[in-house]
């Protein structure tokens, strides 16, 4: 959420970052919404005061036996009264409308994220490995032979209808060991803490991250109002929702692995077929709370955290700074991650990682108190995928894949899969 005060203070340089997510002179709406409920509480303050003034004349008035002034001065505290309670209610209901309307207004961006419309824009920073040259057509990994039996779509329909999958045998073995392997790797030699946390949470902790109040019809709400959460990153970051830390708390890494839930609203006829875009799915998730002063060094630190998973993994990728018409909603800056997929022929994301300066802190009144001494400041968060388990599973099938339907699998996993390196074509781990 966006400083009220600093919109007063500059309107122009505000409408000015704005204008760089594609929106034009916001502020007038703001500002007028925030005058109007200055004015009111302004108004209420006066009444009160006019209220307390007659109240402290009445019992003057009853004790000198004027009757006329002291029915005059009651009738002026009941009408002061009423005023104070009417402007209140203005002023509350006026608060309401301004807080849901910087709630729905984006970040602002950071001062070298490139200019563009959409993600034909975005800048690419590097690449690291190259793409696997085949002697036979690559295919897609839901047509490889060794996942038949082990990716069923089918089933998932029955139960569930589209954009779900069951896997089973070695896909799923697979699916785990990857998820492990990353989890591992992040905790043991990237210094991130494992977290385990809720897949249900409070509306609060949505609000607190940005999903909510804009994005509701991309999530799942129960009917008891809790929210399946869309990635970890809303209860990561939300630990410090609400919080003034000590300063020698920062940074804070935490990374967890969750089930994610995702309705996809929008996404109609996209990646529809095997499993690139589901609406539940697994992540590895990292997120860092950290002082102002460290959120761009850290936002470096963890693109290469997850950049040396898909490194390990042997897996070519690309990395690319996101433009202006294509970042997320409560990002200032992100470096979008692709892997190479060679049933595509293309890059594919599998990994967002994201600063997003005070943004979230200032929705959640997340702070920490100076090591020198002064007032409370807002924190920093970022978030990263480290990475998306399924998508991750997509690579490796594909990348590895043989021309008779069996997969060589990166030896980095062998601990995780019982030494194993390959999955048979007809479906089996050896």
């Amino acid at each position: 959420m966006h400083d009220i005060r600093a919109i007063r203070d500059n309107p122009a340089a505000f409408d000015a970052v704005m204008s760089r997510r594609g929106l034009d002179a916001v502020s007038s709406e703001i500002l007028s919404l925030d005058e109007a409920r200055r004015a009111a509480i302004h108004a209420a303050e006066t009444a009160q005061a006019d209220q307390n003034k007659a109240s402290k004349q009445v019992g003057a008035a009853k004790a000198g036996g004027d009757e006329a002034e002291f029915e005059r001065l009651r009738a002026l505290v009941a009408e002061k009264k009423a005023e104070v309670a009417e402007m209140q209610d203005r002023a509350k209901a006026l608060d309401a409308q301004l807080t849901d309307l910087l709630m729905r207004l984006p970040n602002r961006l950071h001062d070298d994220v490139p200019d563009g419309a959409d993600e034909a824009d975005n800048a690419e920073i590097r690449r690291w490995g190259e793409p696997r040259a085949f002697d036979f057509q690559p295919k897609e990994h839901y047509q490889l032979a060794c996942v038949q039996d082990g990716l069923d779509f089918e089933t998932a329909a029955k139960l569930s209808g589209a954009r779900f999958a069951v896997m089973s045998g070695a896909v799923a073995r697979l699916h785990r060991a990857l998820a492990q392997f990353m989890l591992d790797t992040h905790t043991t030699e990237n210094g991130l803490t494992e977290t385990w946390t809720p897949v249900l949470v409070r509306e609060e902790m949505m609000l607190g991250t940005g999903q909510l109040p804009k994005f509701g019809d991309d999530s799942y709400q129960t009917t008891n109002g809790w929210w399946l959460v869309p990635t970890a990153e809303v209860t990561l970051t939300n630990i410090v929702n609400g919080l003034v830390v000590e300063e020698s708390y920062l940074p804070r890494r935490y990374v967890a692995h969750t089930q994610c839930f995702r309705s996809e609203a929008g996404s109609a006829g996209k990646d529809t077929a095997g499993m690139l875009r589901q609406h539940q799915f697994e992540k590895v998730e990292m997120v860092s709370i950290t002082h102002p002063d460290r959120s761009m060094e850290e936002h470096a630190r963890m693109t290469r955290c997850a950049e040396d998973i898909l490194e390990r993994l042997g897996l070519p990728y690309r990395t690319v700074v996101l433009c202006s018409g294509d970042i997320g909603f409560g990002a200032i800056k992100t470096h979008d991650i692709e892997v190479w997929l060679p049933g595509q022929n293309t890059y594919r994301e599998i990994s967002s990682v994201s600063v997003c300066g005070d943004f979230q802190a200032r929705r959640m009144n997340a702070r920490f108190k100076p090591a020198g001494g002064g007032k409370p400041e807002f924190v920093h968060t970022l978030n990263g995928s480290g990475l998306a388990v399924g998508r991750c599973l997509i690579a490796v099938l594909e990348n590895g894949q043989t021309e008779d339907g069996g997969v060589v699998l990166p030896q980095v996993l062998a601990p995780w899969l019982g030494g194993k390196t390959r999955i048979t074509p007809e479906g089996t781990l050896a």
